[in-house]
């Protein structure tokens, strides 16, 4: 399997679901992160919301302990976890502590964070919002990367870092936030809506300043008839929130299906040649969509991430790296 938010990889995204009990929603998720991994992907992700905001866990580092506990193999990564949200010297120790436990199969992925209500719940607020993302990151990069662990020296999971760095990704939508990114020694990561033209952008920008980490690009898929009108609330959800100069690079609708597996791997290989992007994270979740329905498409795209490959191979043997 590839390794964390790595070049080539194939990732899945994993939500709670509405409607259970706390119980239930970490053996779901337990079941779905064991589904995905003998289903053939590298990983899952989680992702970051509080105060019961639908389908989104308010802690997913947490989750992908929970998650690495019940997957047979693979990696988990909570991305993205809002790092203004907590002191970054804190999220450094608890990742490195978590990769202790799980050696090669822990990733992170970090966002600044831009729902008024997360930072509220915390009682904090957006003020100087970039400065506190752009000082986080480079105290996590450093200690997690294992080049400065700054005030975590003597840390014994920060200092194996040194030997064993944790792979790292940042939320870009900006050429400032892939420089940053770059120069920090980090991937990057884009959001599920962005127009492949728009991430071509960002992708060269961040290859021009030095980046070589993986440029991972999320997706919603479905094998099969869709369920549009789930996908489309979601979607308005986004756009109730992100800011207009997200939006302005967004897209109606980025959704990838097709009746069967092929459809769906080819028309992803064509987004990240267009996009530039040589890393992918599918989401088939959204508020409405049941269990069943999660499983039933984890286990059809098993077809997909084995055709996927194949075609990201030969896109490696043509260009030298995918799908470029």
């Amino acid at each position: 399997m590839a390794p964390p938010l790595s070049v080539g990889s194939i990732s899945l995204r994993l939500y709670p679901h509405e409607g259970l009990g706390a119980g239930a929603v970490v053996e779901e998720l337990r079941a779905q992160g064991r589904l995905a991994s003998e289903s053939g992907f590298d990983g899952v992700m989680t992702s970051e919301h509080h105060g019961g905001f639908a389908g989104y866990m308010p802690n997913p580092l947490q989750a992908a302990g929970w998650l690495l506990e019940a997957m047979p193999a693979g990696w988990a990564a909570a991305c993205p976890l809002l790092l203004t949200l907590r002191p970054p010297a804190l999220v450094a120790e608890e990742v490195a502590w978590l990769a202790a436990r799980f050696p090669g199969r822990v990733g992170l992925g970090m966002a600044a964070g831009s729902l008024v209500a997360d930072f509220d719940i915390m009682g904090l607020t957006k003020q100087n919002l970039t400065e506190r993302f752009s000082d986080g990151l480079a105290l996590v990069a450093g200690a997690l990367g294992g080049r400065d662990p700054g005030p975590l020296q003597g840390d014994p999971a920060i200092e194996n870092c040194r030997s064993h760095p944790v792979p790292l990704a940042s939320a870009a939508m900006s050429v400032a936030a892939v420089r940053r990114a770059a120069r920090l020694e980090m991937g990057i990561v884009f959001d599920s809506l962005s127009a492949p033209e728009r991430v071509r952008v960002l992708v060269d920008a961040y290859r021009q300043a030095g980046g070589a980490g993986a440029c991972t690009l999320i997706r919603r898929v479905w094998v099969g008839s869709p369920p549009v009108h789930e996908m489309a609330q979601q979607v308005d959800v986004y756009r109730g929130y992100a800011g207009a100069g997200a939006q302005s690079h967004w897209t109606a609708d980025e959704l990838i299906a097709g009746d069967d597996a092929e459809t769906v791997a080819d028309g992803l290989v064509e987004v990240m040649v267009r996009a530039g992007a040589d890393a992918c994270n599918l989401r088939v979740h959204a508020p409405g969509i049941s269990p069943g329905q999660v499983r039933t498409q984890i286990v059809a795209l098993t077809a997909v991430v084995a055709r996927l490959r194949v075609l990201l191979g030969q896109a490696r043997h043509r260009k030298g790296r995918p799908p470029l």
